[in-house]
């Protein structure tokens, strides 16, 4: 049986220190399978209004999308630092559950998805994160849950 070549990434980025690690991770994947990494950081537009913020304004958005786009921009510096330069970010709207098990698989022909065990959300990191979990019910390709890495004393 021949081993699975991992040709494309996807990884969720939050801004967590575990979906840089699962980036870092990603990357080293793709280096060994000659694949891509698809970095995608998803802004969910009902979380304002679930928080008891007003509707998303443009503002609000404009930031999420700065945001966004500072996280991918870590992630290809980081990338380029270790001479790898198949990195495509991906801004997305949405559920995040949903847009990281099928929507940008299924957009983007992915064959292995790689999360942080939690992301953000004190709730998620009290369970197996709640996105993490969701992926690994619904995706219809390989996933890979990255846990915590343990800081030296």
């Amino acid at each position: 049986m021949e081993a699975q070549r991992y040709q494309n990434i996807l990884v969720g980025i939050d801004g967590s220190d575990q979906a840089m690690s699962a980036f870092k991770k990603a990357v080293e994947v793709a280096r060994r399978n000659q694949g891509k990494v698809y970095a995608a950081t998803i802004i969910d537009q009902q979380v304002p209004t679930m928080m008891g913020y007003a509707p998303l304004d443009s503002s609000i958005l404009e930031q999420e999308k700065d945001t966004a786009k500072n996280l991918i921009d870590d992630c290809k510096a980081y990338a380029k630092s270790v001479d790898f330069d198949l990195v495509e970010g991906i801004v997305a709207y949405g559920s995040i559950k949903d847009a990281l098990a099928t929507q940008l698989p299924d957009k983007y022909d992915i064959d292995l998805i790689m999360v942080g065990q939690s992301g953000l959300n004190a709730v998620e990191r009290f369970m197996m994160g709640s996105v993490a979990s969701f992926v690994i019910r619904e995706a219809r390709c390989d996933v890979l849950i990255v846990s915590p890495e343990e800081t030296k004393a």
